[in-house]
């Protein structure tokens, strides 16, 4: 174990009132010793990656640190937002990580990141109506992107969130991966979503083992 990796005991995850199945799987490959330090990082191997994105909270004195990642997860379908509310939430939820931006801040483009995700959803919505009564196979194309970008804007909301930075990492993670599928044709969906997963996963084991950002 380096110096610098974020590590986590039994007992810290225990005191978060786990699931279950994933305690028990975490007991099971760390156990017995309630007080050891292990690497967070494991949890991915020992559990699961959700589970490691969920374990983030027995850490809360790097909430800066997850406030960072899910920004990075929600910048990988940046590409996605037209809504300018959006964006500018994103750069606010980031300058919040490094204490230049406020928490009055943060709420208040959280708040206008949330009206991008409701306008993109009700297109998203007419869309898709349009689509159920008849429309060509472009006008599904177009529904599907449409939904694509909803998944992103709300990636971004979740990412600017006012609450405790390691609660919004697991939306903006699994917005941009919905996202990212959504946005890539009908064959290549499960592959797009397989490979943003992929890249989040090692994106946090990199983080965890660095003990900053990299």
């Amino acid at each position: 174990m380096n110096t610098n990796e974020i590590t986590v005991s039994l007992n810290e995850i225990r005191a978060k009132s786990p699931c279950t199945d994933g305690w028990r799987k975490v007991l099971a490959a760390k156990g017995p010793d309630m007080e050891a330090q292990f690497p967070l990082a494991d949890i991915i191997e020992t559990n699961d990656f959700n589970y490691a994105l969920w374990a983030l909270r027995c850490r809360p004195e790097y909430n800066n640190l997850w406030r960072k990642y899910a920004v990075w997860c929600a910048r990988q379908v940046e590409h996605l937002l037209t809504d300018d509310r959006s964006v500018e939430a994103l750069d606010v939820a980031w300058r919040h990580s490094e204490g230049s931006a406020t928490d009055e801040e943060l709420a208040a483009y959280r708040a206008a990141a949330q009206a991008a995700v409701e306008d993109a959803d009700w297109d998203a919505s007419g869309a898709a109506s349009s689509d159920a009564s008849g429309a060509a196979s472009s006008d599904a194309a177009w529904s599907a992107s449409r939904a694509a970008a909803g998944a992103a804007y709300r990636a971004a909301a979740s990412a600017a969130a006012s609450a405790v930075a390691s609660d919004a990492v697991w939306a903006a993670d699994w917005s941009a991966s919905r996202a990212a599928a959504g946005a890539a044709v009908d064959a290549d969906r499960d592959a797009a979503r397989a490979a943003a997963g992929a890249a989040q996963r090692q994106k946090l084991i990199e983080i965890l083992n660095a003990g900053e950002w990299v």
